[in-house]
């Protein structure tokens, strides 16, 4: 099972490579509309979103238009390979932690607290499994959320069928534009 992970993530980082940022970046605004319109977000008051990787859907922006009219919670990773929530404020300050991710500096909050949360991952399938990086930070937030789990991706990352194992948790959806870069 852990080759086959292997092995996708090894395709998918190499799909990424087959589109210019142009091309990902005009994709990510598509997909972060295609977020908005959700009705699990448009009720939502609390959003756990993500600061985006350069390969990954792009959040930065949504993140900045939003966290003025719902509260909206990054992920900080802490040294036992959890997440903790921090909320995102335009006045807060954001580092480098780990692997190059963007940061918020805050009080962690009560991760039970949001009632939506955007996961992004190396691969998805139609039933809602995740492939992530391999570390299981998101499958140990997200075990125990009762908030609803939607991964969000390039059309090229949804694939047939993802590996799976017991510990990782599944999506309720997968926010991508089908029918666009593939």
């Amino acid at each position: 099972m852990k080759a086959d992970k292997a092995a996708l993530r090894r395709f998918i980082r190499q799909r990424k490579k087959d589109f210019s940022p142009e091309a990902l970046q005009a994709e990510s605004v598509r997909t972060m509309a295609r977020v908005e319109a959700l009705p699990q977000f448009r009720e939502a008051s609390v959003v756990a979103a993500y600061w985006s990787l350069p390969d990954e859907v792009y959040t930065h922006d949504f993140v900045r238009k939003w966290c003025g009219h719902k509260k909206i919670l990054l992920p900080v990773m802490d040294e036992g390979c959890s997440l903790r929530l921090v909320p995102y404020t335009p006045d807060c300050r954001m580092y480098e932690a780990d692997y190059g991710i963007g940061q918020p500096e805050g009080k962690t909050c009560d991760p039970h607290e949001a009632e939506l949360i955007l996961v992004p991952g190396m691969a998805f399938d139609p039933e809602g499994h995740r492939l992530g990086r391999g570390k299981g930070f998101y499958d140990r937030l997200l075990k125990n959320s009762g908030a609803y789990k939607a991964g969000v991706c390039f059309g090229f990352q949804v694939v047939g069928e993802v590996p799976s194992e017991p510990h990782d948790v599944r999506m309720d959806a997968v926010v991508y534009c089908p029918n666009s870069i593939r």
